[in-house]
């Protein structure tokens, strides 16, 4: 199967099947460990876009291995605009994005399997076998006076 096809296939599940009750489960508080929401800003619209992704926290850090790279969508946002919001375990946090284009991808999904627990193991498999052009993107959160991830109020 092609790159383009594969990714179009996935796409469409995540996109029509998966994110959906992911989302909105994330949205009204239903814990759900493995997934966190990550919110940019529109670079066309301007409007806040939310996308479920997993759960890439680690201290005063978010990771996320964008399996279809610069071709997704919240990743053509936050090229325009790295500012985010990231919501895990029920709060939200702010900070900035940096696509690191240098970073092994695959490797990252790994060290995230190895270091955030075994719901991140399917993760890495999943950006094995489905990715298209895996991507490493390090958020940097806003911190607080003690070094902690700042919450934000919605």
């Amino acid at each position: 199967m092609s790159g383009d096809r594969k990714r179009r296939l996935i796409v469409a599940f995540e996109r029509y099947l998966q994110n959906p009750p992911v989302k909105a489960a994330l949205r009204v508080g239903v814990p759900l460990p493995m997934f966190a929401l990550l919110e940019t800003t529109g670079r066309a619209s301007g409007k806040r876009r939310q996308t479920p992704v997993i759960n890439g926290l680690h201290g005063d850090r978010f990771w996320i291995v964008a399996e279809h790279g610069r071709q997704a969508q919240y990743v053509r946002n936050l090229e325009i605009d790295p500012r985010v919001r990231v919501k895990s375990g029920g709060r939200w946090y702010a900070g900035r994005a940096h696509i690191l284009d240098d970073d092994e991808a695959l490797a990252r999904a790994r060290w995230m399997a190895d270091t955030l627990g075994p719901l991140h193991k399917a993760d890495s498999l999943a950006a094995r076998l489905l990715g298209t052009q895996p991507l490493t993107i390090r958020i940097d959160l806003e911190p607080t006076g003690r070094g902690h991830p700042r919450s934000v109020r919605q």
